[in-house]
């Protein structure tokens, strides 16, 4: 018997120092990140390398937010305008469009399903061509807008996938119940399903938002002008400067990494707490 809890507790010790291990092999990068944002510029790059400062600064991050070295706040404030309003595009579009190949009946409906497997077997770049040569044509060439649009692209097959697969588990019933109060079609969508589905819903509005957020492709071909530069081009050319210096460049990248981790940790919230429990609404 002792032997069984002897060998049963090896093998918990072990599952457990495999599980550390892989997290902190997944951490690394941020944690070194974290270390040079905090780290005097020669203590940086000097011998021998260490984890933690010998003296901890935060002229990094005050340096990212002064105008005259980055103008961190005017790429944040775009970077947030095109990834908002890709999410919730992203959702409105993926609510409807999710629907209807979720309930409606009509012509095509499985080849258009089938479709949005066949969107993941082109990349992003090979959009490039035709997306510029038709938003150059409507005059939304070097704008926030020719970018959201991409993103739209970019993130719509994945939402209206999602948002079908939560509606297919709901029952019918629950809708032909709210056909017998009296409820629109837009109705039982909006006061029926989407409280039902709200897990999926805030899941869509996250991927929409990492997507549109992280974006370097479609931001550097659509977007010249340095006021309408996203946090990732600003980074950019951050590191191509030629006296860049790599506690700065640290500091940077880990408070654009601030807002998703903010966001995930609160849709995680919102899922688990409760609050997205939905329910039938008269």
């Amino acid at each position: 018997m002792k032997k069984t809890n002897h060998k049963k507790v090896g093998k918990e010790i072990w599952f457990y120092a495999r599980v550390i291990l892989i997290v902190l092999v997944l951490l690394f990068p941020f944690i070194i990140m974290l270390s040079i944002s905090f780290k005097a510029t020669a203590e940086t790059i000097g011998y021998p390398p260490t984890i933690i400062p010998r003296d901890w600064e935060i002229q990094h991050f005050i340096d990212i937010f002064n105008e005259n070295i980055f103008p961190f706040m005017k790429y944040m404030k775009n970077s947030l305008y095109i990834a908002l309003t890709t999410s919730v595009i992203a959702v409105i579009l993926g609510i409807l469009g999710g629907y209807a190949l979720s309930r409606l009946k009509f012509k095509g409906k499985s080849a258009i399903s089938e479709m949005f497997f066949l969107v993941y077997m082109f990349s992003g770049i090979l959009l490039i061509v035709p997306l510029f040569k038709m938003l150059s044509a409507v005059g939304l060439s070097n704008s926030r807008e020719a970018v959201i649009i991409c993103m739209i692209v970019q993130t719509l097959p994945t939402a209206i996938y999602m948002t079908r697969s939560y509606f297919d588990t709901i029952p019918a019933e629950l809708e032909e119940a709210g056909r017998v109060d009296g409820l629109s079609k837009m109705g039982i969508i909006f006061r029926i399903v989407v409280p039902l589905s709200m897990s999926g819903i805030i899941s869509v509005f996250v991927y929409a938002f990492m997507i549109a957020w992280n974006d370097v492709l479609f931001a550097s071909i659509f977007i010249d002008s340095p006021d309408l530069m996203t946090i990732p081009i600003g980074l950019n050319s951050l590191f191509n400067t030629p006296d860049y210096i790599w506690g700065r460049m640290m500091a940077a990248s880990l408070i654009t990494s601030l807002p998703i981790v903010i966001m995930y940790g609160f849709s995680q919230h919102l899922i688990r707490s409760g609050s997205t429990d939905g329910g039938v609404k008269g």
